[in-house]
């Protein structure tokens, strides 16, 4: 029968099914290759940092040290650890990124949930310029903010805002801080996103629109508050260029790693103008950069799950 049916079939259809089965079993095996390479390649810096950051100096003139040190140490990390000034940076770090991150995503939900579901005039033009924040960098205002920050007027009075913490807080606090566009626009597609029945239920038993807003509408929008209050975190953990237009003695983790060869050279040698290496220098560079992403890399392993879920009902993607 297996004999007659062979016979039944055309050359075109051998072909094809010939074709199909290759198909079958070379594509599993260039998936992997791609795949393999593109991890790689996202890995290989993270590989390379952790590589760098435990072994000496003397390795990085050493052509036969590739990834595995050759004299592994903690010395280097420590030397690191001592001249960012770790715990305090680290407090002053979450008390201002994460701080503001969290001010911010508030600011940025109660924005977005106004643009979603109520309509008043001129909304279209600031919708666009909520888009605007999108498109034009922050070194565009750097200088009028700055100069709003220096000369700011309260109730008659003139007060210097550079160097406190209301430089950060009050753009986080108006949705007019670091990437708060990106944050309104996921707030608002995904407030979109949310059938109307349940402010439609709230109001019938009483709720006013604020109400409405914490007790329903925040409860259902949990994935992209986690979604948000993520980026939020990561731009303002990251952000050097507003906090050092800002601050000239804060010390953030971003702060300390752009300046963190100055502050070894004192630090080790006792003085700035000290001749190290360039190739040796990058296992202090790479230390810091492996200290500094280490808690971002353990927020984001323990919420991986959330999310890519806050991401996928965000309606941004697809």
């Amino acid at each position: 029968m297996a004999e007659n049916s062979k016979n039944e079939l055309s050359k075109e259809e051998i072909g094809y099914l010939r074709r199909k089965k290759a198909a079958e079993i070379i594509f599993p095996f260039f998936r992997f290759i791609i795949l393999f390479g593109l991890g790689f390649v996202i890995l290989y810096p993270l590989i390379y940092m952790v590589s760098c950051a435990f072994r000496e100096r003397g390795d990085m003139n050493d052509p036969t040290v590739m990834w595995i040190p050759r004299n592994f140490t903690l010395d280097v990390m420590k030397e690191t650890l001592d001249a960012m000034g770790f715990p305090q940076t680290l407090f002053t770090t979450l008390y201002l990124n994460v701080g503001c991150a969290l001010v911010q995503v508030i600011s940025c939900a109660v924005t977005g949930y106004g643009f979603a579901r109520f309509k008043f005039k001129g909304q279209k033009l600031l919708f666009g310029i909520v888009i605007m924040m999108i498109l034009v960098p922050p070194q565009v205002i750097a200088l009028p903010l700055y100069s709003q920050f220096r000369n700011f007027g309260i109730g008659g009075f003139t007060v210097n805002l550079i160097d406190t913490a209301f430089t950060m807080y009050l753009p986080a606090l108006t949705a007019n801080g670091i990437r708060a566009g990106l944050m309104i626009l996921i707030f608002r597609q995904f407030f979109k996103g949310l059938p109307r029945e349940l402010e439609d239920a709230a109001y019938i038993d009483g709720c006013g629109p604020l109400r409405t807003f914490v007790q329903v509408m925040i409860p259902n929008a949990s994935a992209a508050f986690l979604t948000v209050f993520l980026f939020s975190v990561v731009w303002y953990w990251n952000d050097y260029y507003v906090s050092a237009s800002f601050f000239t003695d804060t010390r953030t983790i971003s702060l300390m790693l752009r300046n963190l060869d100055t502050e070894l050279k004192q630090r080790l040698f006792d003085t700035v103008t000290a001749e190290i290496s360039p190739r040796e220098q990058i296992v202090w560079k790479e230390a810091g950069c492996l200290i500094s992403i280490t808690p971002l890399l353990i927020l984001y392993i323990c919420l991986q799950k959330h999310f890519i879920e806050g991401i996928e009902r965000s309606g941004i993607v697809g």
